[in-house]
């Protein structure tokens, strides 16, 4: 049997946020749960009664009113807590003393400590400043920002207002944003004056005038003077800068308490095979699905620095800003990973103590490839976590984390999305982590595998569905008044169930491997392979940093085409083909070995940084891609364009 990478001392695991927590159910209504498999099993059984302990346990703000659900189990259909009040930014401002709440550092070495004092107070002068231009419940508000703390500011203040936030990264184009924004009619839009990555300074104002004159619904610009301290807004007939907006004396907020599916945030689909769905999160589900994976998944206290690299775009910045429920403190950064080496992100750490440290498993797997070795150049004291996510860990990228980074580190590749603003499958502070696996399936989240029959299989690959209500699962979706759309996305395939739209296995011991994308998934000969289990013996070659992998229809059949991005003078010759060819098949089958090898100068990604299978598969087909502007490099295309090698 595998040994496990690492194992948590039993100490550590005792002193848990998890341990007291069973330890509590324990002493109450739940004499038998002792350990987390049955501590899983009656997160499943007894939802009731695990989801009111969690409440309870996260020292939830609000009534909870006496029903737990009405319409359970209907899968969509079902509300929880339909009695409830409350307010996710009272929530997240419950501490109000002089803890650090916000540490921002950004890429020009700037470096800001915000306690919870100065937060409440500064989230009450904005909300303030919201009221009086008129924003009240459900009306949305927009940020077009980096990851700074006014972002955060801005979310809390109109969140307490009972108003929908949703943001993008400024890296997004002026269509990318209206495709978003411009579905949701926004009547505050808070932009910055500009922002820097890799060591170069890019205005926004610009674009935000086009927004400004293609969004009807926009009645107030606010825009913080990020990079740009005195911003000519000459152009803007609406904006005012972030002081001059924020200038009154307010000292308190009235948070409005409203229902626990009111909505909270809106988020978007990738928006690759077209406009971009737009995903409607209520508060309370939000809530109390991330007090549970930031207590009890994550092991998060008020002693904890929690920082996770993300942009405005990526839901990974709605579950970082969430740490604040915990009390902890929240660590944000702008700028490139890799500026000006691959070390700023663990200079970082040391720097402020990061406790638990949130990336991509690409970037995980670009520090290997890079030779970096945190563990010889760093001290990482505190560091007790790292959390993985964005696409699924390499088995190599597990064995670099223990053997150059820390090897006394919980490592947790977790895995979920926007979809539900969190995870279905993450990490456990008491388990043991074992190579490319996923710790364990989240608490209260009956996920299963089915197979294309529908049957639940273990230990086989198939498709991840979870068949038992949630709280974070959306709302709605925004103008879909019937549903349907929403329906059409996740209950489709199998009706009442969840089907999430990856390719997985759920292991004998519980954990779960994630192979990509199902809809992604290549056929060739009619058996189903993920694209993941390519990439990882691609990517254990020092000449390839990175691949993309599609199924081209061809003879009636489909073949594999794998692209490969090189290492700067590596030739792509017989030789090289002939050895990729070879790890590939000695370390899975003979399926999956590529029909064909051609490299390529770069690799298209959406603006979250995930590359995009299925635009490169409509882009060989000849088929157009519906939406370019979803992408962060849509140039990237071209190089996969009339390739006579692969020409039909």
């Amino acid at each position: 049997m595998t040994e496990p990478l690492w194992t948590p001392a039993p100490e550590r695991a005792a002193a848990t946020n998890l341990s007291r927590f069973i330890a509590q159910l324990a002493s109450k209504q739940a004499p038998d749960v002792s350990d987390w498999d049955s501590l899983y099993r009656f997160s499943i059984d007894q939802p009731e009664a695990f989801w009111t302990a969690v409440w309870e346990f996260g020292g939830v703000v609000g009534e909870r009113g006496s029903r737990f659900a009405e319409a359970w189990p209907a899968m969509p259909g079902t509300r929880f807590f339909p009695e409830a009040r409350l307010n996710f930014a009272e929530n997240l401002l419950k501490f109000r003393d002089e803890q650090t709440a916000l540490i921002f550092a950004g890429e020009d070495g700037t470096l800001r400590h915000i306690s919870y004092a100065e937060l409440y107070g500064q989230v009450a002068r904005m909300a303030e400043a919201l009221k009086q231009a008129g924003v009240e419940p459900g009306d949305r508000v927009a940020g077009y920002l980096p990851n700074l703390p006014e972002t955060v500011v801005a979310m809390l203040a109109a969140t307490s207002l009972g108003a929908v936030w949703s943001s993008c990264s400024p890296d997004f184009g002026v269509q990318g944003v209206l495709d978003r924004f411009g579905q949701i009619e926004p009547k505050v839009l808070i932009a910055c004056a500009a922002y820097r990555y890799n060591g170069k300074d890019f205005d926004c104002l610009g674009r935000v005038g086009e927004l400004a004159n293609k969004i009807p619904s926009i009645e107030t610009i606010v825009i913080v003077p990020y990079m740009a301290p005195r911003p000519d807004l000459s152009g803007l007939e609406t904006a005012v800068t972030w002081d001059s907006f924020c200038d009154n004396t307010a000292d308190t907020i009235e948070f409005a308490r409203l229902p626990f599916d009111h909505p909270l945030y809106v988020l978007y689909s990738s928006g690759t095979t077209g406009v971009p769905k737009c995903i409607v999160h209520g508060a309370g589900g939000t809530l109390l699905q991330h007090i549970k994976e930031l207590m009890l998944h994550t092991d998060l206290s008020r002693d904890d620095r929690l920082f996770y690299f993300t942009t405005c775009g990526w839901m990974m910045w709605n579950w970082l800003v969430s740490g604040l429920a915990v009390g902890s403190t929240v660590v944000l950064y702008d700028g490139s990973p890799f500026h000006p080496d691959g070390n700023v992100l663990w200079d970082l750490a040391d720097e402020v103590g990061i406790s638990v440290f949130g990336i991509s498993a690409k970037w995980i797997a670009a520090c290997d490839k890079a030779g970096i070795k945190p563990r010889q150049t760093h001290e990482l004291t505190d560091l007790k976590a790292i959390l993985s996510t964005g696409s699924p860990l390499l088995p190599e990228s597990f064995d670099y984390v223990y053997r150059d980074i820390k090897a006394d580190v919980q490592l947790s590749s977790i895995s979920g999305g926007t979809d539900i603003v969190s995870c279905f499958a993450l990490g456990s502070p008491v388990l043991p982590v074992y190579k490319g696996e996923l710790q364990c399936r989240g608490l209260g989240m009956k996920v299963e595998i089915r197979n294309d029959d529908g049957q639940v299989v273990e230990d086989e690959t198939g498709e991840l569905t979870c068949s038992q209500p949630f709280p974070c699962m959306p709302v709605g979706f925004w103008n879909d008044p019937d549903g349907a759309k929403y329906q059409a996305a996740y209950f489709e395939t199998h009706p009442g169930i969840w089907s999430h739209g990856d390719y997985a296995r759920l292991t004998p011991r519980g954990g779960v491997v994630i192979y990509g994308r199902s809809d992604a998934t290549l056929n060739p000969g009619g058996v189903r392979i993920g694209t993941a289990e390519i990439y990882r013996q691609v990517e254990k070659l020092d000449e390839v940093l990175e691949s993309i992998c599609v199924g081209q229809q061809f003879d009636g059949d489909v073949r594999v085409v794998l692209f490969v991005r090189l290492r700067e003078g590596v030739v792509l010759d017989d030789a090289l083909r002939d050895r990729i060819r070879k790890t590939i098949r000695a370390n899975t089958t003979p399926r999956h070995v590529p029909a064909k090898v051609l490299d390529v100068e770069d690799i298209p990604r959406t603006v979250s940084g995930k590359i995009t299978e299925l635009a490169v598969r409509d882009v060989i087909h000849g088929r157009p891609v519906k939406n370019t502007s979803a992408l962060a490099n849509p140039e990237a295309l071209d190089h996969f364009r009339n390739r006579p090698e692969i020409e039909v």
